[in-house]
């Protein structure tokens, strides 16, 4: 099946959604890195953090959404490729993060309903690797619900020891990087895209 992107005659769309309504967290900075990797793959590419976060309350059937939800809804349907984070908060998903995968619902009557066919990369960040990966498996119960496709490879980032990103989002983890790039690939792979190689 054609693709939806070559169909359209346009550049596939990555969308990355997540992190804290405070800018520079640990969790964007790790989705910038691959929406980064994304656009040098020739890409467009959508992040939603911070306070495009800041989303009343999901409603099934309200007649009206604010524009910051009608736009995450919107790049939510055009989006071929997807890349979901979010902090452990309290062992789980954090409450924002949840709060906008549910606008999903909104897709319930697409062609491509929810996040059908779309191939969903998921990271955590968190004080301890517990939280991180319990939560890693959380959002991959969600994708699953919303009939994504995960992909193969999670990243659960620990971020309760040495610093994982520098103040300009570089991340200083050799480790976390190779993990980076091997999600971001997994999602470029079902979009038909090569990577380019990045030195270490």
């Amino acid at each position: 099946m054609i693709p939806l992107f070559e169909r359209a005659g346009r550049r596939p769309l990555v969308v990355a959604l997540g992190g804290s309504l405070h800018g520079s967290s640990s969790t964007q900075k790790a989705l910038q890195l691959l929406l980064d990797q994304a656009a040098d793959a020739g890409c467009d590419t959508c992040l939603i953090t911070g306070q495009a976060l800041d989303l009343p309350f999901y409603t099934y059937g309200a007649d009206k959404r604010t524009g910051a939800a009608r736009y995450l809804v919107e790049q939510l349907r055009r989006a071929d490729g997807l890349y979901i984070g979010s902090p452990v908060y309290h062992g789980s998903i954090s409450g924002v993060v949840k709060n906008a995968l549910d606008y999903a619902e909104d897709l319930r009557d697409d062609e491509r309903a929810y996040f059908s066919g779309r191939a969903v990369g998921s990271l955590t960040t968190g004080g301890g690797w517990q939280g991180c990966v319990g939560t890693l498996g959380a959002l991959r119960d969600v994708v699953h619900a919303l009939r994504g496709w995960n992909t193969p490879f999670g990243v659960p980032i620990h971020t309760g020891g040495e610093p994982v990103f520098d103040a300009e989002g570089r991340c200083l983890s050799e480790s976390i990087q190779r993990q980076l790039t091997l999600l971001g690939q997994q999602v470029l792979d079902s979009l038909g895209i090569a990577a380019k190689a990045t030195s270490s």
